[in-house]
C-alpha cells in the first residue's frame, strides 16, 4: 500500500472533527527522567485522555467518518481494551450499535469500561489475534461495519493529531518516542510530524515478548511473531498491519524493544516520580529511555508518549513488586541455619543494623532437603539499592549466615 493513503491534510481534518471530543492532553517535563537520560524529556499524557487512552482519537474519527447507512448496520471491532472503549463511546454518541471482540484475559477494568458505554462484549481466545478473527467472522455473518484498531487510514489520521499537538506546543522537539502494537499510533504521529518537521526522529518501542513490527521492518515484510503474554497488553499484537508496516518502514527511524522487567520498573517510576498511573503499553517509551535503548539523545528535546492509563488494579501489586525487585529496593533472602536459640534474633539484628526493613519472615523446619537440627529462614527485605543488598549479604556471610538471593 502507498503511504499517501494517510496525509497531513487528513490528520488536520481529524483534528477538526475531534474538537470538543478528544482532549488536548498536557505535555509535562520530567526533571528526574531528564537527569537520568541526559536529555530534556517531556511526557505527553494521553493517559488523561477521555477513556484513558489515545485510542479515542482514531476510533471516534473512524465512526464519525462513516455514512449513516454504515453506522446503521452496527459496528464491530477487535481490541485488547482501549480501542474498544473509543469505539463504544463513539457509537453511543452516534446512536448506533457496537459489538466489541476482546481476548478473554483482557483487563477487567477495560471490559467493564467498554460495557459501560453500551457496547456488547464478545470474549474470544487468549490473544488479540483471536479477537480479531472473531470480529471478522461477525462482520461477515451479521453484516456489521468493521472498525479496525490500527490498519485503517482514518483511524491512523485520528491518532496523528497527537503529533500536531506535540509540535504546536514544542516545535523544537528533536525526538518523539512512541509505543507500537499494530502500528496505528506511530504511523499517524510519524506522518504528521515528518510532514511538519522532516528532520525529527520518530522512535518506536515494542515489548520483547511480541516484537512484530521490529521483526517485520528487519526482514522487509509483514511478519507474525508467536503470541506471548505481556504487561503491555495494549501493544501485544502478533502481526502489524500492511498499511502501518509501510508507513513505519518509510517514516520511523528506529524500533527498539523493552523487557517485561523494564516495563514494570517504568510503571513504578511513573507512579513514584510523576504521580501518575500508567498501563504497561503507555510505560514502554519511558522504559526505553530509562534503560538507554535509544542512541544519540544527549542534549536533545525528547517527547515520550504516555499512551494510556487503563491499568488493571489487580495487577498493580505484582507490577510494583517486580519494579521494586529490579531496582534492588526489595530483596528475597534464603538462609539455612542451625536450629538453636538466638540465631533468628541475631539474623534480624544484623538486618536491622544495616538499615534494611524486614517485610516478612518465614521459618520452616519441615522442608525435605533440610537436615535435622537446621531450619530454613526466608526473608523479604526492603532495601535501598544494589549496594545495600550486596553489603547485607556480605555481612550475613561474615557472621556465619550465608544467604542466597532469590
Amino acid at each position: 500500500m502507498s503511504t499517501t493513503l494517510v496525509t497531513l491534510d487528513m490528520v488536520k481534518e481529524a483534528q477538526e472533527r475531534l474538537k470538543g471530543v478528544a482532549q488536548r492532553t498536557a505535555i509535562m517535563q520530567s526533571t528526574s527522567l531528564s537527569e537520568r537520560c541526559g536529555c530534556e524529556v517531556h511526557l505527553k499524557m494521553e493517559n488523561f485522555q477521555r477513556t484513558g487512552s489515545f485510542k479515542l482519537r482514531g476510533a471516534y474519527n473512524k465512526v464519525a467518518s462513516l455514512t449513516e447507512a454504515e453506522r446503521a448496520r452496527g459496528i464491530v471491532a477487535s481490541s485488547a481494551g482501549n480501542h474498544a472503549q473509543g469505539v463504544a463511546l463513539a457509537a453511543k454518541e452516534y446512536g448506533c450499535k457496537a459489538t466489541i471482540c476482546m481476548p478473554s484475559n483482557a483487563p477487567i477494568a477495560k471490559i467493564e469500561a467498554t460495557h459501560s458505554y453500551g457496547a456488547d462484549i464478545v470474549l474470544a481466545g487468549d490473544f488479540y489475534a483471536d479477537a480479531y478473527e472473531k470480529a471478522c467472522a461477525l462482520e461477515k455473518e451479521k453484516g456489521f461495519t468493521f472498525c479496525h484498531p490500527f490498519d485503517d487510514p482514518v483511524v491512523i489520521a485520528g491518532q496523528g493529531t497527537i503529533g500536531l499537538e506535540i509540535l504546536d506546543e514544542l516545535p523544537d522537539t528533536d525526538v518523539i518516542v512512541v509505543p507500537i502494537g499494530g502500528g496505528g499510533l506511530i504511523s499517524g504521529i510519524a506522518v504528521a510530524a515528518k510532514a511538519i518537521k522532516p528532520e525529527i526522529r520518530i522512535i518506536g518501542v515494542q515489548t520483547q515478548n511480541m516484537p512484530s513490527m521490529q521483526q517485520s521492518v528487519e526482514v522487509g515484510k509483514v511478519t507474525t511473531v508467536p503470541a506471548l503474554k505481556s504487561l503491555a497488553d495494549g501493544i501485544a499484537v502478533g502481526t502489524p498491519g500492511n498499511l502501518t508496516f509501510d508507513i513505519v518502514s518509510n517514516y520511523v527511524d528506529e524500533v527498539v524493544t523493552v523487557s517485561e522487567a523494564e516495563i514494570a520498573e517504568s510503571i513504578l517510576f511513573l507512579l513514584e516520580r510523576v504521580k501518575t498511573a500508567v498501563e504497561g503499553a503507555g510505560a514502554c517509551p519511558v522504559a526505553a529511555l530509562m534503560n538507554n535503548k535509544i542512541d544519540q539523545l544527549a542534549g536533545k528535546k525528547v517527547v515520550a508518549l504516555v499512551s494510556g492509563g487503563n491499568i488493571d488494579v489487580n495487577m498493580i501489586d505484582r507490577i510494583i513488586n517486580n519494579g521494586l525487585v529490579k531496582s534492588w529496593r526489595r530483596a528475597y533472602f534464603d538462609i539455612v541455619v542451625q536450629d538453636k536459640p538466638h540465631v533468628l534474633s541475631t539474623i534480624t539484628g544484623l538486618v536491622s543494623d544495616s538499615n534494611a526493613n524486614i517485610l516478612s519472615i518465614y521459618h520452616d523446619r519441615s522442608q525435605r532437603d533440610i537436615e535435622v537440627g537446621y531450619v530454613h529462614v526466608a526473608l523479604e527485605i526492603e532495601t535501598m539499592n544494589e549496594k545495600h543488598v550486596r553489603d547485607l549479604l556480605a555481612t550475613l556471610a561474615d557472621h556465619g549466615f550465608p544467604a542466597v538471593l532469590r
